[in-house]
């Protein structure tokens, strides 16, 4: 192609098709970062729930496409950050809603003995 890419395995480059934490949680950041647009749509309620794992699962390959990107390498580098980022966030989410769990719990169980 005009741009040195290989576009074998029809167009995006086997290595790039996982997961992307960052677009699972950054979406819509992410989306205008790398030019993906229509990872955008996670703005409409209640469609962004799913939306948000059509991101996850295709987000590499929307941003190959888009991206100006000259190897896999220079495209790897570029969403390990986003992936460092999204998966801490994620981890972070998670703890915060199992403490809000536990919390919550407590203070119904709380307020219940004292009846």
């Amino acid at each position: 192609m005009e741009d040195g890419r290989d576009f074998s395995n029809y167009g995006v480059p086997h290595e790039i098709k996982k997961w992307n934490w960052g677009a699972f949680m950054f979406n819509i950041l992410w989306g205008i970062g790398n030019n993906c647009y229509i990872a955008l749509l996670c703005l409409i309620p209640f469609f962004n729930i799913i939306w948000m794992f059509v991101c996850g699962a295709k987000g590499n390959q929307w941003a190959w496409e888009k991206g100006n990107y000259k190897d896999v390498e220079t495209f790897m580098a570029v969403q390990k950050t986003w992936n460092k980022a999204g998966l801490a966030w994620f981890i972070l989410a998670i703890v915060m809603i199992v403490f809000y769990i536990v919390v919550g719990v407590s203070a119904i169980s709380s307020v219940l003995n004292t009846y």
